[in-house]
């Protein structure tokens, strides 16, 4: 007992000693530079950098206390900012504060679809839909396979998070809560993938979108995650039938609750509705309030009358957001001002990072600079993130469901085909389509961060004629 209780006192005060290990290296570095523009470094590496893997490793090695880990991350990450480098908003708190008043809404529109969703899958779960797939699903390793085909088709039109709810749910009934952590890491990859051809599938891609990609150019990225289903779905079928088949029961007569079923089409539908509808015509809105954060709860409410929501999910599924909140939040605060120039072997790096950084601030940089081919950029940013347990709101919301995901050595070791199917889809793509690089979006105006853009079709930035364009910030930041 006593040696138990000195593990669990271990965590805390490793924290505090990274903390307080960071922040003297912070301040030591930062007294080297001496004033500089730039952000100190060390080795070449900016010290924010440095903090936010020193956080992401310890969320590797703590996977037990990856709340801890992500709030003392966020901590150290904040008064360093605070008191050396600043913000790109200003120095000190108060350039702290504004940052965080432009972060706020996209933090709460996470919120609400993390914790929202997490309810949603219990209707869908207590709707007795999953007990009857199994009849739909074939035999064998074909089962598992199929699912993750479903999944992949209903990200397309469907928020990313949801589809993989939905999909941990099914698996959950299917396969008895016997789910192997390699197929966990397909559900997620399967509902990232989906979502990478469409522009109302990922954020990412309805970011381009709106800054005026054609959807013909984003939905290639269908071709490099249809061959990366393929390549990740069939191990991660075989891995799953091996450690647990679909458990069929033909002789039990199963009730179909239609008005659960009705709640969850009602709350996706709306959820659907408000975001087209936002970023077609109140874009500039979007920008001071969580719209579809608050359409999900909106929907939810409404349906209590009719069946009430698993309320006593809401306390863990917050925890669980306010992880993924913190490192986005970290995310928000390192200084990303440009990319590598564009080609198809930096845009197969973004992939990569984007499994541990933040993707929109990846995909409006990419957008700005131009030259980069957006079928390929949309696969990159949308599936890289399904490579870690935490690279996507996806995979956390997964991980919310099924705890013993929260690992990223387990989620590596069992998942490592979804690495493997990125590459060689990016490389299928490479080679059908070939690299086709397009230029700034619009002739002569680069493709900016989007609440610039947004107010100048509000007609509250108006550039005179011939006049340079203005050098916007890079757009707010967010996570999927």
């Amino acid at each position: 007992m006593e040696a138990s209780h000195r593990r669990n006192n271990s965590l805390p005060l490793a924290c505090r000693v990274l903390a307080l290990a960071g922040l003297l290296l912070a301040a030591s570095v930062a007294q080297a530079a001496d004033g500089a523009a730039t952000s100190p470094a060390l080795f070449g590496i900016p010290v924010d950098f440095i903090l936010f893997a020193a956080t992401l490793v310890g969320v590797a090695l703590f996977h037990h206390y990856v709340l801890q880990v992500a709030l003392t991350g966020l901590v150290t990450i904040t008064a360093y900012k605070v008191m050396f480098t600043g913000f790109k908003t200003g120095a000190g708190l108060a350039g702290f504060s504004v940052h965080m008043a432009h972060e706020w809404v996209l933090l709460a529109n996470l919120l609400g679809l993390l914790v929202g969703f997490a309810l949603l899958a219990r209707h869908f779960e207590d709707s007795g839909v999953p007990e009857v797939l199994p009849r739909l699903l074939p035999e064998g390793w074909l089962g598992p396979f199929m699912l993750l085909v479903i999944i992949f088709v209903l990200s397309g039109f469907l928020d990313n998070i949801a589809a993989a709810l939905i999909g941990a749910t099914v698996a959950a009934s299917v396969f008895k809560r016997k789910v192997h952590i390699g197929y966990l890491a397909a559900i997620v990859a399967a509902s990232n993938g989906g979502g990478a051809g469409s522009v109302v599938g990922d954020t990412t891609t309805t970011m381009m979108w709106l800054d005026g990609v054609s959807p013909l150019d984003v939905v290639e990225a269908y071709i490099p995650a249809a061959v990366a289903l393929v390549v990740f779905g069939i191990p991660a079928a075989l891995l799953q039938h091996k450690h647990m088949a679909i458990s069929r029961d033909f002789q039990a007569a199963h009730h179909i609750d239609w008005a659960r079923v009705g709640i969850v089409i009602f709350i996706l539908v709306g959820a659907i509705i408000t975001n087209v509808t936002v970023n077609l015509k109140f874009a500039a809105a979007a920008e001071h309030f969580p719209f579809l954060g608050a359409a999900v709860w909106v929907a939810l409410l409404l349906a209590v009358p009719l069946r009430k929501p698993e309320w006593s999910l809401v306390p863990g599924a917050f925890k669980g957001s306010v992880f993924l909140l913190s490192l986005v939040t970290c995310a928000s605060m390192m200084p990303v001002e440009s990319l590598p120039p564009a080609s198809w072997s930096s845009a197969l790096a973004l992939g990569f990072i984007s499994a541990v950084f933040d993707n929109i601030p990846l995909t409006a940089l990419a957008l700005k600079q131009g030259g980069y081919d957006w079928g390929f950029l949309a696969y990159a940013v949308g599936f890289g993130g399904s490579m870690l347990w935490f690279g996507s709101s996806a995979g956390v919301a997964v991980a919310n469901l099924f705890p013993e995901a929260k690992s990223v050595g387990q989620w590596l070791r069992h998942g490592w085909f979804i690495a493997v199917g990125y590459v060689v889809g990016f490389f299928a793509l490479l080679a059908i389509l070939g690299w086709h690089p397009h230029e700034r979006v619009k002739e002569g105006v680069p493709a900016s961060a989007l609440v610039e853009k947004l107010k100048a079709r509000q007609g509250e930035v108006a550039p005179a004629p011939g006049s340079p364009p203005p050098q916007a910030p890079v757009g707010a930041p967010g996570y999927q």
